[in-house]
């Protein structure tokens, strides 16, 4: 069966390759850090099993890993290296629009793997793991995608291992950003931010006013995504301070309606902050922009534009 463990264990092997090709550059910073953060892909079971069986030095081990990575990125020696002008040239005229076609084999292939999941079996066992089905299926779709890259590029896979670690290179610390965001929605949700977020909505605006809830839950849906980078993030904290009690008990919201506008408001946020790195930041670096916020910058019109418009939505949808 395919688990969801088999893929952060290949993605940690890829990153002692990574590792390993730069300590042959003798780029020293590159390669502890990436050795380190493959620890938390190839060991993270370990730990968390030494961790329930009351061994805690596991754990602060990796919490020490955490520290020695910040310190890494903070300290400026994690220089990115790109490939040159002309040899990018050459390769965008001899393959042009068949660069495209791996990608989308990604999102298309998961969606099939995902679809078909009820019949990949092998007896009465599934091939997939279904606790963590999409997930699983991402990691097998993005084999499918390198096969077909290899196929597309005619390129070998030590290639492909040394394009990957490259780009890695290029993204640097950028890389582990999205990766942190996704883990900050459920630690403020755990430490009680939902509801200090209610105690203080209480506190500035008028709770019997529905405009003044809606607006609260909207304008803080944006702002508390632009500091996390993901609505997904933004979403649980943001439903249990205002939307649930203010909106929904209070006032009598409709939940299907408010949590799928308020979701796409959240996205509003996702335009305006470089939190969200993998949508504002890294496309910044692969294209070597001269303006590291260009993206964001080119994003302000269509982000206020569609806030305004999701206001309308909920304030004539979710009380109906």
């Amino acid at each position: 069966m395919l688990k969801v463990e088999h893929v952060y264990w290949l993605i940690g092997a890829f990153l002692l390759i990574a590792a390993g090709m730069n300590v042959r550059q003798r780029r020293w910073s590159m390669a502890a850090f990436w050795f380190v953060l493959s620890g938390a892909f190839l060991l993270g079971d370990l730990v968390q099993l030494a961790t329930a069986a009351g061994v805690r030095w596991p754990a602060q081990a990796m919490g020490l890993g955490v520290v020695a990575l910040g310190l890494l990125a903070a300290s400026g020696t994690m220089q990115t290296k790109t490939a040159g002008e002309e040899e990018r040239r050459e390769s965008a005229s001899r393959l042009g629009n068949r660069l495209f076609a791996p990608a989308l084999a990604i999102p298309l292939v998961t969606l099939a793997i995902v679809l078909g999941a009820p019949y990949l079996r092998w007896g009465e066992a599934s091939l997939i793991d279904g606790a963590h089905l999409t997930l699983a299926s991402l990691g097998l779709a993005c084999l499918v995608a390198l096969a077909f890259a290899l196929r597309t590029t005619r390129s070998t896979l030590p290639q492909s291992l040394a394009e990957g670690r490259r780009l890695l290179d290029t993204l640097g610390c950028v890389a582990l950003l999205p990766m942190l965001l996704a883990t900050l929605g459920s630690v403020f949700a755990a430490t009680g931010v939902g509801d200090a977020i209610a105690a203080l909505v209480e506190m500035l605006i008028p709770t019997d006013s529905r405009l003044a809830c809606l607006a609260a839950f909207a304008f803080g849906m944006v702002l508390f995504t632009v500091i996390m980078g993901n609505a997904f993030a933004a979403f649980p904290v943001m439903m249990a301070g205002i939307g649930l009690p203010l909106l929904v008990l209070r006032h009598g919201a409709e939940p299907a309606a408010l949590g799928a506008i308020g979701m796409l408001t959240g996205y509003c946020g996702t335009l305006l902050t470089p939190m969200a790195a993998n949508f504002n930041i890294v496309p910044a670096v692969l294209l070597e922009l001269s303006d590291q916020y260009g993206v964001i910058r080119a994003q302000i019109p269509t982000a206020l534009a569609l806030l305004a418009v999701n206001l309308a939505l909920m304030w004539f949808l979710v009380f109906r």
